[in-house]
């Protein structure tokens, strides 16, 4: 069973940067169409960024735009989440997920989750 462990997360001002890891515990990790989503506190989990299997090709949520990437190491079986520019609005509990393509990543069809990530952005 495809097990996923996110780190990376903590307290940062605004504007300042913060990298997330994601590491799977497959070897079949590049297999997979990885992502992450947040979930902020009163609302519902919500897309941030996706990547294909091959790390060729990334989707980002428009709020985040510009701002983050996306990228993965298959051969160390890990995604990773650079975010820059951080807001006090991007303030949430960060998820990494895994899925059989980018279009059922991005809709949430059954995915896998990690356990989450906290990242607080302070104004």
């Amino acid at each position: 069973q495809l097990q996923l462990v996110e780190s990376g997360g903590g307290l940062v001002q605004a504007g300042g940067s913060l990298r997330l890891s994601c590491a799977a515990s497959e070897h079949a990790f590049s297999r997979y169409t990885m992502g992450w989503f947040r979930q902020a506190p009163w609302k519902e989990r919500e897309f941030v960024a996706a990547l294909s299997r091959s790390g060729g090709d990334t989707y980002y949520a428009d709020s985040v735009k510009g701002r983050f990437t996306i990228s993965r190491d298959n051969a160390k079986n890990t995604v990773y989440l650079q975010m820059n520019s951080l807001k006090p609005e991007d303030t949430a509990v960060y998820y990494c997920a895994a899925g059989a393509a980018v279009v059922g990543l991005i809709r949430n069809l059954n995915n896998y989750w990690g356990q989450g990530t906290q990242v607080t952005v302070s104004s």
